[in-house]
């Protein structure tokens, strides 16, 4: 079993997708370390010898800030962004599209489930 970055990646995919399991790490970032290492990115995860999941490793963990790390890096860089108040700080704080989307309509994801206003009356038959 291949676990990198504290991830089990999934046996029977191509390492080239398995690896994308592990956060921080996207398709065009697979493949890049797969060129480094000189590892087929056809080859599935189960078919992976120790040396070759040993390379993939020290790539990931040496070249690339993933999992935790990043995660909280993330966090840090939002909660900056609210403490000097500037708008996208603002938006994060107030649970509502950051990158400029119409809230109008939809954002639904970001503003919640909708509030009625007032109370809302049954029906009298």
């Amino acid at each position: 079993m291949a676990r990198i970055a504290g991830i089990d990646l999934p046996r029977d995919k191509r390492v080239e997708i398995g690896i994308t399991y592990i956060f921080g790490i996207g398709l065009t970032t697979a493949r890049k370390v797969l060129e480094a290492t000189g590892i087929d990115p056809e080859t599935r995860v189960r078919d992976l010898t120790d040396r070759e999941i040993t390379k993939l490793r020290q790539s990931i963990e040496n070249d690339y800030q993933v999992e935790g790390a990043l995660r909280g890096d993330i966090t840090f860089n939002i909660r900056r962004l609210m403490d000097i108040g500037c708008y996208r700080g603002l938006r994060h704080r107030r649970g509502l599209p950051v990158r400029g989307q119409r809230t109008r309509t939809n954002s639904r994801i970001r503003k919640g489930p909708r509030r009625t206003i007032g109370a809302r009356r049954k029906k009298t038959t």
